[in-house]
């Protein structure tokens, strides 16, 4: 049977940042508060983003719309796999090796950009893996929004000190960007670095398949999507759902088996259906959750071609009389 290692240590490899990691440290008067120190008592205010997605209205305030008074009671989750790597275009088996995107998968993050630039976002979770955290600087290069994203670090007081943003209304052009180990690829153990093709031939196409599409059984020292889905659930329910359940909209860039793991929770699909699940490289999807429950609206196509989602041309529309009520 093979060996496989512990979420802890595969933690202590790939990142020193914690799991609870606070966005608030960021923003001085925070707008994307987490969960945990929103009990404690900080102060909120809503954005111009945090918008009911399904639903836009004005206020009958001359000057100010609704979305300044009242949270929204729904929100917007748009999930992308990073865009090709250097080693998918090598056929390497890659796993929590830290690689960047190749030119393909720059422009594949740059094409989700574009498909979800009239989507708002208010907080982005990504992997600790360039190739995640790449993919979402690219996209949100395209968004709307324009505003800047900056990952937040909290390895220690002095990164806190020196990462600290001084200008309230930089930080207010700004948003969070959270790094964890917990949404990082599936750790592939002795299998990393091998030839996908070589390995097969050396192990055997059934064998080497079953350690790619099986649920519960792990390549050499490695993981399985069973043990990948029981980190990346779990960061889910703790740290990323409580956002959404606020009104806050929320873009995970993150890989192929953490995002099917947390598909799979979102979906309730069984461990069959989660095993025969693709997901393309650079292509977002997007969930909308309210009332406490996620419903799927597949893929965007952008916001320049036809088959728009009603809400986002709603959301556009939206938007125009927002600019120009503010610039009134």
């Amino acid at each position: 049977m093979a060996t496989v290692v512990s979420h802890q240590a595969i933690g202590s490899i790939v990142s020193h940042r914690p799991s609870s990691f606070k966005a608030s440290q960021f923003l001085k008067e925070p707008l994307n508060v987490p969960m945990k120190l929103r009990r404690k008592g900080f102060k909120i205010e809503a954005t111009a983003s945090q918008i009911p997605v399904l639903d836009t209205v004005l206020s009958p305030s001359k000057n100010t719309p609704q979305a300044f008074k009242k949270k929204s009671n729904e929100a917007s989750l748009i999930l992308i796999r990073h865009g090709e790597s250097l080693w998918n275009e090598k056929n390497l088996f890659t796993g929590c090796v830290d690689v960047p995107l190749t030119e393909k998968g720059v422009a594949e993050a740059i094409e989700a950009g574009k498909r979800i630039s009239n989507i708002p976002v208010d907080l982005i979770f990504t992997s600790s893996l360039i190739r995640a955290q790449m993919t979402a600087m690219l996209a949100m290069t395209q968004h709307r929004c324009k505003k800047v994203p900056i990952i937040l670090h909290d390895e220690s007081e002095k990164a806190q000190t020196w990462s600290h943003v001084f200008s309230e209304e930089t930080r207010k052009q700004s948003i969070p960007v959270i790094a964890a180990w917990q949404l990082n690829e599936r750790m592939y153990g002795e299998l990393q670095g091998l030839n996908k093709k070589e390995t097969a031939e050396r192990y055997g196409t059934e064998q080497v398949h079953e350690w790619r599409r099986s649920y519960h059984i792990p390549p050499p020292k490695g993981e399985s999507l069973e043990m990948c889905a029981e980190r990346a659930v779990a960061y889910f329910e703790d740290n990323i759902q409580p956002e959404l359940a606020f009104g806050n909209n929320v873009m995970i860039a993150a890989h192929g088996n953490s995002l099917r793991s947390i598909i799979m929770y979102l979906d309730k699909l069984t461990s069959q259906e989660v095993t025969s699940l693709e997901l393309s490289t650079g292509l977002p999807l997007l969930y909308i959750f309210k009332d406490r429950k996620f419903m799927r609206r597949g893929s965007p196509v952008g916001p320049t071609e036809a088959g728009v989602y009603a809400y986002t041309k709603r959301l556009a529309q939206y938007r125009q009389k927002l600019d120009e009520t503010l610039l009134n």
